[in-house]
């Protein structure tokens, strides 16, 4: 999986049209946590920094659901491992 930096600046849109929200990662991959299905399914995270992904040639700018819930997958096991 990709290895952004939490503090790294990014925002969580939705393709329904809602506020985004404009913050670190950390705070984006938070929100998405929250979201209930059918929200999770129109989020999207873009980067400040675009990131390679697998499978593509180039780097990309924009974060889909699959992997952002990947993302929430990394922040709960690394707070489990801190406890």
């Amino acid at each position: 999986m990709m290895n952004i930096p939490w503090d790294q600046p990014a925002t969580l849109i939705d393709l329904d049209g809602k506020t985004p929200v404009i913050g670190s990662m950390l705070e984006c991959v938070v929100h998405f946590s929250l979201f209930k299905p059918f929200a999770k399914e129109q989020a999207r995270i873009l980067l400040t920094r675009p990131v390679l992904r697998e499978g593509r040639k180039t780097r990309t700018w924009i974060l889909n659901p699959d992997e952002i819930q990947k993302l929430v997958e990394r922040l709960n096991a690394e707070r489990n491992a801190a406890r």
